[in-house]
């Protein structure tokens, strides 16, 4: 990598590689009954799926740390390009990334559907607000995973209002790295780089003794040798007791 230093690299690999490991540690049974689980469609999926109950809440658990993980992707952007000379890394500060001559605001989505309406006119007048604020600066709403390669203006009716400013613009990844590096190629050399960097990683890592995988499914067995339920029972039970009946399994 030219644009960045292998240890700025390894340090952002590093830095993801924690999230991991904190995102499949964090799921305790309490957290994987937060949002509630969907058991009759865990039933469908067991049935028609042919899959057993202990490995189809197995890929649930799964399910909902990568959901968590997608979020660590789009910090992982972001610390890459905080690392290119002559730009940050927004802390909490309203931006993801800026030129530090503030020429430069930008927020980073790692998909292009991540917002629904009310969450895209509210960065709208958001990077609106850092163009009025800063004459020179130019705005953009970054995607890195988008539907196309562009640089194009931000400008739409969002919730019925009409939107538009000179210098809002919205951008795709690869368009972006090429903006920030000055490289067409900054993207493309990251993805092929990764694979290499990422094993030179794991050889410095030092696992800690503390590292647990997510406990939900172990904690759930436990009570079912005490209610001797089956496993998607006893997930009925936990979740929608309160329902009417729902108490005689």
């Amino acid at each position: 990598m030219n644009y960045i230093t292998d240890e700025h690299l390894m340090a952002c690999i590093g830095n993801l590689h924690k999230s991991y490991i904190r995102a499949k540690n964090s799921v305790s049974r309490k957290k994987f009954y937060a949002n509630k689980i969907d058991t009759v469609k865990l039933t469908f999926d067991s049935v028609f799926n042919e899959i057993e109950q202990e490995s189809l809440v197995e890929t649930e658990l799964l399910r909902q740390i990568d959901k968590s993980i997608n979020n660590f992707i789009g910090t992982f952007h972001e610390e890459i390009l905080g690392g290119v000379a002559g730009y940050t890394k927004g802390n909490l500060s309203g931006f993801d990334i800026k030129a530090n001559d503030d020429t430069l605001f930008a927020d980073i989505k790692n998909k292009h559907n991540t917002m629904n309406s009310s969450a895209a006119e509210s960065l709208f007048q958001k990077l609106a607000k850092y163009a009025d604020n800063y004459k020179k600066a130019k705005c953009y709403w970054v995607q890195i995973l988008a539907k196309g390669s562009f640089d194009d203006k931000w400008s739409g009716i969002i919730n019925g209002k009409e939107y538009s400013h000179s210098r809002v613009y919205k951008i795709s990844g690869d368009r972006f790295y090429a903006l920030l590096t000055g490289q067409d190629d900054a993207l493309y050399a990251l993805y092929k780089v990764l694979p290499i960097a990422i094993k030179d990683y794991l050889l410095t890592f030092e696992p800690s003794k503390k590292v647990i995988e997510h406990s939900a499914l172990s904690e759930i067995k436990k009570e079912t040798v005490k209610s001797r339920r089956n496993i998607l029972d006893q997930i009925t039970f936990e979740n929608f007791g309160y329902y009417l009946e729902f108490k005689k399994l």
